[in-house]
């Protein structure tokens, strides 16, 4: 899967501290950049320019920015944004620069395909207990996203662990490879469970009854 090429320019700010709320009335976002070999000085970027470039990269896919003036460029990864717990409008962004010859970690989305002949032999539901999977590789080579074959799961009662996703070479996995990703649920055999549960404390009550009236 060849990674998408993403890239941001991001403005010097001007404008610090409480009254960056202006900045943001005039569709203009805070934005810092950090890491190695990067200078620390304020930055902003027009809210629906960054908005695209998270929604295309997400927190997985390296992004080539430039800050207007420069000449340097830096690969970094989206890795904080502050949302108003009111608005949920974004407030802040960090992006972290890292070295594109060392791995970093990153934690990539399971992405399911495909159906499960065992969901359907038993009259249930594929259920995805684990979303995300942690791994490590270059930053130019991290997956977008990581998909798991649904057609493997042929027992009703078999699960799919992280070992079942197929990992590109250039790619190590960091999450256990034991930890389950998705298994059936039965819903039928559930109600079941507590029809029977129900059965049984009526029983056990017309007993206690039974027994005091005599």
């Amino acid at each position: 899967m060849t990674t998408e090429s993403i890239s941001l320019e991001l403005s010097p700010r001007e404008v610090l501290g409480k009254k960056v709320k202006r900045l943001r009335q005039q569709g203009v976002i805070p934005v810092h950049l950090y890491g190695p070999g990067v200078d620390p000085q304020p930055l902003q970027c027009e809210t629906t320019k960054l908005v695209d470039v998270l929604v295309r990269a997400g927190g997985n896919t390296a992004v080539t920015v430039t800050v207007q003036g420069g000449q340097e460029t830096h690969l970094a990864f989206a890795r904080e944004i502050q949302w108003d717990p009111r608005r949920d409008d974004i407030l802040h962004v960090d992006f972290l620069a890292v070295d594109a010859s060392r791995p970093v970690s990153a934690q990539v989305p399971i992405t399911l395909i495909g159906d499960s002949p065992g969901a359907r032999t038993a009259g249930g539901t594929v259920m995805q207990q684990l979303r995300d999977l942690n791994v490590e590789a270059l930053p130019l080579e991290v997956p977008r996203e990581l998909e798991l074959d649904l057609a493997m799961l042929t027992d009703p009662d078999g699960v799919l662990r992280a070992a079942d996703i197929v990992i590109p070479g250039n790619v190590t996995l960091l999450t256990d490879p034991e930890d389950v990703v998705v298994r059936i649920e039965v819903l039928r055999a559930i109600e079941e469970e507590v029809f029977a549960e129900e059965e049984g404390a009526e029983a056990s009550t017309e007993s206690e009854d039974e027994s005091e009236a005599q």
